[in-house]
């Protein structure tokens, strides 16, 4: 008798304390945890189940019938193996095992059958599908499907529904399935979709033939077994098998999802989600999706110089010359401030090349941010790790709207409060979170309140595993400074400490960041040191004429008319706002054409793959700075990508360790609890107001362009 307690398939466990049961299988005898269904069983016995509505993330509709087996003992019939569990059937009058099969001539027969009805009214549109070559109705039928059809009469049409400018629909290929509906509704928390009709009228709709609302309404796409649902903005883009599949990480986010990169010639053509349990499940966000047109339009392609008022295009030797000689005139007087989406690798060469003029003045932070990487790690990491989220059962938001930060943790913290109804505080924005919870305010005064223990501090305490995750926009004050931000890192602390989110099992103080340079940035010290200022200080210092050059890395998200006359040289891959400002500009490459390292917000290390060769004359970051350090007379020590690593994880060991993420130390957030005397008056409220154009790549894109203008004309309507 074989044992499988954990199949290879993603199938739901019960955290260890599973009783047993045995089944046979095709004859074959083996023992599985008793909540499996009959799928389940017969996929960790290594028989293969075909299926169109199940999915092991959605709960159970069973209304293909494809995944019908036979039960030994059971009703006359075919049962839908997806909807009945092992426990529900019973064994043999001497005790024996229940037995089911998949493969008799029954089980074969009723498949067929399921298939004939599935393809009365399928269009053929194989030749013009987007989904042709990847259709799961096309690979069953090779299976299960015969070559007539003995029904003559004609095929049903169905009128296709507008649902936004994401996903495309032809709904006469709809077969029903009901994944769309059930993930709209269950996992990214909208009732925007359903099916209405009964028999032959049956439609999926949005009833009102709306725009969807939801950040992940793109997963819709994967989701659908057929072509009913695809992608708007690939459509008729190309076939799977002419692309180049590479493997990456996404960067529009803190999150890190993993992706792969479908690209063809020098061009991005279509991203989709990769399957990592512990980050993103299998699900991506549109603004990662959708991205895709923005790595082309816009793009920043030969160097530029500015002349008299005007930016002139010059050559490479022309460009790092002009700064070199500017750099040299300013002597030490010389800063940096690295965007949202700087890899590590050019942080470290750029923060190295200023250490050689005397400069201690780089920064990676939003303005005036309280995060200090001179603490302990475990105060700026989301230290219980975004799967961990699952384990907590109280959860207080401050100062962070996590639908817009990073949908990929909203649909986490969604998909535990649907798990188990755990109370949630949020201490800010009064957004629609797509779970329920309990509002306590937006400013300083509702912080103080739960830390002295009032209101929902005591749901915090009784909790077993407590859970408090703090936004950027709770430590970041442009007008108040950092000691505002300094005084909430250091009550969100007291809370933790008090209410027991801080043991040695478990680390419930997160840090929940949106930029997915930030963690990186720290972790290698990319913040003022050796009497150096930070990124605010740094403008105004410009502004006042004593900082004579700013180096911006992919900076975007700073008020350029506050720099005053300092020489501005713009390392990035857009048009936008820096590249305006600027009066040197060198081209540099996008996430999906350079290989470069980013930490996400759990103090995970990952790296992007490249896909793709930056367009024109652009070259990857490290090796501007590089070039640009050898005109300056201080050649930094390296010169190639290993040996820049070389470097890098000789100074920072642990960002060698890919995909590897562990909890902060306890012990460091409990020192920073400390008792507030005098209270800053602030309101908390999250630092992104459009999902949809958070930084330059979002902004070219014409796909995002048009989600924002439809998400802003959805929420004045809602006002």
């Amino acid at each position: 008798m074989q044992t499988l307690t954990a199949p290879c398939h993603r199938w739901p466990q019960n955290n260890g304390f599973d009783e047993m049961a045995q089944i046979k299988v095709d004859g074959e005898l083996i023992e599985v945890p008793d909540h499996y269904t009959l799928m389940q069983a017969a996929e960790a016995a290594g028989a293969e189940i075909p299926r169109f509505c199940y999915h092991e993330r959605l709960s159970v509709a069973g209304n293909c019938r494809m995944c019908l087996v036979e039960v030994k003992g059971g009703p006359p019939k075919p049962q839908a193996s997806c909807a009945i569990g092992v426990k529900d059937i019973r064994g043999g009058p001497n005790g024996e095992p229940p037995e089911m099969f998949t493969n008799t001539p029954m089980v074969k027969k009723a498949r067929e059958g399921v298939m004939e009805f599935l393809l009365i009214n399928h269009p053929l549109d194989c030749p013009i599908c987007d989904q042709g070559g990847e259709c799961d109705l096309q690979d069953q039928a090779m299976a299960y499907g015969v070559d007539s059809s003995r029904y003559h009469e004609n095929k049903r049409a169905v009128e296709d529904k507008y649902i936004g400018p994401l996903v495309k629909t032809i709904m006469t290929r709809c077969i029903h399935c009901t994944r769309c509906v059930r993930f709209t509704t269950e996992v990214a928390g909208i009732s925007e979709l359903g099916l209405v009709g009964r028999g032959e009228d049956a439609e999926i709709t949005t009833y009102l033939e709306n725009a969807m609302s939801s950040e992940l309404q793109g997963n819709v796409i994967d989701l659908c077994p057929v072509g009913a649902l695809t992608s708007r903005p690939y459509a008729f883009q190309a076939r799977p098998w002419e692309l180049n599949k590479t493997e990456s990480i996404d960067v529009m986010d803190a999150v890190g999802s993993s992706i792969r990169v479908d690209s063809r010639d020098r061009e991005v053509l279509r991203i989709l989600p990769r399957v990592n349990e512990a980050v993103n499940e299998e699900w991506i966000s549109d603004k990662t999706r959708f991205i895709f047109d923005g790595l082309r339009s816009q793009r920043l392609d030969r160097p530029y110089v500015r002349k008299g008022k005007k930016l002139q295009a010059a050559s490479w030797d022309e460009a790092l010359k002009a700064v070199a000689r500017a750099v040299k005139k300013a002597g030490s007087k010389v800063g940096a401030i690295a965007g949202d989406l700087a890899g590590v690798e050019e942080m470290y060469a750029l923060k190295q090349m200023l250490a050689s003029i005397g400069s201690g003045m780089t920064d990676c932070r939003p303005a005036m941010s309280a995060i200090d990487p001179g603490l302990d790690r475990a105060a700026y990491t989301f230290n219980p790790g975004i799967a961990g989220i699952e384990q907590a059962d109280a959860i207080l938001l401050i100062g962070t709207n996590p639908r817009k930060e990073a949908a990929l943790v909203n649909a986490r913290i969604r998909k535990a409060w649907r798990a188990n109804g755990m109370p949630i505080g949020v201490i800010g924005d009064h957004a629609d979170l797509t779970y329920d919870y309990e509002h306590l305010g937006n400013d300083f005064a509702a912080l103080a309140n739960v830390a002295a223990g009032k209101g929902f501090a005591k749901k915090l305490k009784d909790a077993k595993n407590p859970l408090i995750i703090v936004g950027e926009g709770a430590v970041s004050f442009a007008k108040q400074g950092k000691q505002a931000g300094r005084d909430v890192m250091a009550l969100a602390a007291e809370i933790a400490s008090k209410t027991g989110a801080l043991t040695d099992d478990w680390n419930g103080f997160a840090m929940l960041h949106n930029a997915a340079a930030r963690v990186g940035g720290l972790d290698i010290g990319f913040v003022p040191h050796d009497g150096g200022v930070c990124s605010a200080d740094q403008i105004g210092l410009a502004a006042q004429g004593k900082l004579d050059v700013l180096f911006l890395l992919g900076a975007d998200e700073y008020d350029m008319s506050a720099m005053g006359d300092a020489f501005v040289v713009y390392i990035g891959t857009h048009g936008d706002a820096g590249a305006h400002r600027a009066d040197v500009i060198l081209p540099g490459a996008a996430y999906t054409e350079k290989s470069a390292t980013y930490v996400n917000t759990e103090g995970r290390v990952q790296q992007t793959t490249r896909a793709n060769f930056p367009p024109g004359d652009a070259q990857e970051d490290w090796s501007i700075i590089r070039a640009l350090s050898a005109q300056i007379g201080a050649p930094l020590p390296y010169g190639s990508l290993n040996e820049l690593r070389a470097a890098l994880y000789a100074d920072f060991p642990h960002l060698a360790q890919l995909e590897v993420q562990s909890a902060g130390d306890a012990k460091a957030v409990k020192a920073l609890a400390r008792k507030v005397d005098k209270a800053p008056k602030v309101t908390f409220t999250s630092p992104v107001e459009d999902f949809y154009l958070t930084n330059p790549i979002a902004r070219a894109s014409a796909t995002m362009g048009e989600c924002a203008q439809l998400a802003s004309g959805m929420l004045k309507a809602a006002e």
